[in-house]
């Protein structure tokens, strides 16, 4: 997407846009939580101190920040591509290919709310919770499930924005 097209977009597409982005800021802030999280763990090991449960919060935090930065990965185009393939295709086969890639994003993102949704609701039901700071694992789901939710929209967003490439050939 080019920066005109996110940053002038008014209407859905513009807050959906200017949705995904923040979210996607707020994926890289909780990264660099994680960052300083294992440094004081890191400093404090030195003078025998560490910081409890680390590993815990690094694997929590990692896994929401990477489904954070999904939905703007498929807004801006940014998903790994192939394009050794389509090198010498023409604009309108690579604007299908685009759009069949943003299909099969929506039915990705589609596929993941739904079995995350009730993964969630398990890991609620039997109570798991992590070892040492016994946080729920079901809370990590919450964001996640936004994140699936934003890829859907995002995937929605470029899909049209594909459509309408491919139809003006």
């Amino acid at each position: 997407m080019t920066d005109d097209t996110q940053q002038g977009s008014s209407g859905l597409v513009g807050a959906a846009s200017r949705l995904i982005t923040a979210w996607a800021l707020l994926g890289g802030l909780l990264l660099l939580a994680v960052v300083g999280v294992n440094m004081v763990s890191i400093i404090g090991s030195v003078f025998g101190k560490p910081f409890p449960g680390d590993f815990e919060l690094t694997e929590m935090g990692v896994a929401v920040a990477v489904f954070a930065f999904l939905p703007y990965c498929q807004l801006v185009g940014a998903n790994v591509s192939a394009d050794i393939f389509t090198s010498g295709a023409s604009k309108r086969t690579i604007a299908f290919f685009t759009l069949l890639g943003s299909l099969v994003a929506l039915g990705f993102a589609s596929l993941l709310i739904w079995r995350m949704y009730f993964g969630m609701l398990d890991q609620k039901e039997y109570d798991y919770t992590t070892t040492i700071l016994q946080i729920p694992h079901w809370i990590a789901f919450i964001p996640i499930l936004v994140s699936l939710t934003l890829l859907a929209v995002a995937a929605i967003v470029t899909l049209l924005r594909d459509a309408s490439a491919l139809a003006k050939g």
